[in-house]
């Protein structure tokens, strides 16, 4: 028997007001997010898949529709509740590697901080052996490749013990090789079973999804099931 959905949105939208008038960046979007595996948002830009991952990540709140995380009506629930469902269930990690560790800490130092904020505690040394950063412990972050840096936000996902992965583009400001440590770690959190959820237009990192939700001027045109590539 299939797991149920950890997300589902229905006729989700998402409106922006500018000075030309409302501009509409999703919309009309129902998708289901299984609880393990990949599911990647693919598109062009402007294609609506950020402003899609951050309604997922609670960072948006969508104009029309539902969404539900593991049953709950997520629109219901007060900002203490989607704070807190944020902080101990969805780890996001932004395309910016810089953007998303702490600089002035060192690289254990950024595990312990976000399993502390999570809540949870760490083995800094055992995370940074599983992504292949072994004895980076000490290391400033400004002695990370982008690649490394972008591997080292994916293991303060793992500190923080979150239940689903949101990545935004994390391969988008990396040359190949860095890229490929990312496409690595990527693997490496679906075979832990993971839920993970990626915006991108990087293509070998959208052969690695089990499903594939094209979106094209914020309308989602189809989901595809495939195999994911080694």
């Amino acid at each position: 028997m299939p797991d149920k959905p950890i997300f589902s949105l229905r006729g989700i939208g998402v409106d922006y007001l500018t000075p030309a008038g409302v501009v509409t960046g999703v919309d009309d979007v129902s998708i289901d997010v299984p609880a393990r595996g990949m599911t990647v948002l693919a598109g062009p830009s402007g294609s609506g898949k950020s402003t899609l991952l951050r309604v997922l990540g609670l960072f948006e709140q969508p104009a029309r529709g539902t969404l539900t995380f593991q049953g709950a009506d997520v629109r219901k629930l007060k900002h203490r509740e989607r704070r807190a469902l944020r902080r101990h269930h969805l780890g996001l990690v932004f395309q910016n590697p810089a953007d998303n560790l702490l600089g002035y800490l060192s690289v254990a130092d950024n595990l312990r901080a976000a399993a502390e904020a999570a809540g949870t505690d760490c083995t800094p040394d055992d995370i940074l052996g599983q992504l292949g950063l072994h004895g980076t412990g000490g290391w400033k972050i400004s002695a990370l490749s982008g690649g490394q840096q972008q591997r080292l936000a994916f293991g303060c996902v793992l500190a923080a013990r979150s239940t689903v992965v949101l990545a935004d583009e994390p391969t988008s400001q990396l040359d190949e090789a860095s890229a490929d440590l990312v496409l690595d770690t990527l693997r490496y959190l679906v075979d832990q079973d993971f839920a993970v959820l990626v915006a991108s237009h990087d293509e070998r990192l959208i052969d690695l999804g089990a499903r594939v939700a094209r979106l094209h001027k914020g309308v989602l045109e189809g989901v595809e099931e495939q195999e994911p590539r080694p």
